[in-house]
């Protein structure tokens, strides 16, 4: 494996085993230089968000990395504020103008409940889709997903999607496994993508990872990333130095075995977990 493999969507589309994520990461020059960074070091999966505040920042670095386009697979997100047709519509043309792209490769609704949006949330994300099938119907986005989606939001999802959702972005790591969610995505085959796959700082100091890191003479991240393809996931680590970028690659070289993968799942709750989508 290496960072060019792919796993193959529902749709048939090929997506990148690891992706690189950009959440928390400045606008500006952090933001542009750490992406071409991470296309410099053999990334082709970048994941975004215009929350973040960072597109036009990621699209630069995209430019400048001079990859062509159709050897990169980008993914962007809905923010909260546009659950309706004509606000997301209208989202995903400025993420697309921000982003300098003719079209982006997975679109994903950030969270399903939105605080706004809290009495009729089911109508609220079905006209919400209805605006993105018609953008992939346009050539805007080749794959739609979603994102911090529990089961019963992809169900009401379900009853009137005439796309089903590729992928579910959700907080996933050794500490917060979210079994029956990844088991459900599995069943309909959604791809779980794991944001914060490396916790949100705590996991370096869980001391089986340390002495894990050690056996295989890897960093704990390089463990944890690792357990998280052995698990079918697709993480996407975010870091804005350059050698971590560089690092978070390296994950490619070693297997963990079978005992190991069993005591890293024995650390749920080590770390923290994740929010609750319907009250976040």
């Amino acid at each position: 494996m290496s960072l060019t493999d792919t796993y193959t969507l529902s749709n048939g589309v090929k997506i990148p085993v690891v992706g690189f994520g950009t959440w928390q990461t400045p606008d500006g020059d952090v933001a542009e230089s750490s992406v071409l960074a991470a296309l410099n070091a053999g990334y082709r999966h970048i994941d975004t968000a215009a929350i973040y505040g960072n597109e036009e920042s990621v699209g630069r670095g995209i430019a400048k990395s001079g990859v062509a386009r159709d050897e990169l697979f980008v993914t962007t997100k809905l923010w909260n504020a546009n659950h309706s047709y004509e606000l997301a519509k209208k989202a995903i043309d400025e993420s697309l103008e921000k982003l300098g792209l003719d079209y982006v490769d997975l679109y994903l609704i950030h969270w399903p409940n939105p605080s706004e949006f809290k009495d009729h949330w089911q109508e609220a994300n079905a006209d919400t889709w209805r605006a993105m099938e018609e953008a992939v119907d346009a050539g805007k986005i080749r794959s739609l997903g979603v994102s911090n989606f529990l089961e019963h939001h992809i169900e009401a999802l379900l009853k009137t999607a005439k796309i089903k959702p590729v992928a579910n972005q959700i907080f996933l790591n050794p500490s917060d496994q979210q079994e029956e969610l990844v088991a459900y995505n599995k069943k309909h085959d959604i791809l779980s993508e794991a944001y914060s796959p490396l916790g949100t700082g705590k996991i370096f100091d869980v001391d089986e990872l340390n002495v894990l890191a050690s056996v295989y003479n890897k960093t704990i991240a390089q463990i944890v990333l690792r357990w998280s393809l052995q698990h079918g996931f697709l993480p996407l680590p975010k870091s804005v130095h350059e050698d971590r970028i560089i690092e978070n690659a390296q994950i490619f070289d070693f297997e963990l075995s079978d005992k190991d993968m069993k005591a890293i799942d024995n650390l749920k709750g080590t770390a923290g977990t994740g929010p609750d989508p319907d009250n976040k």
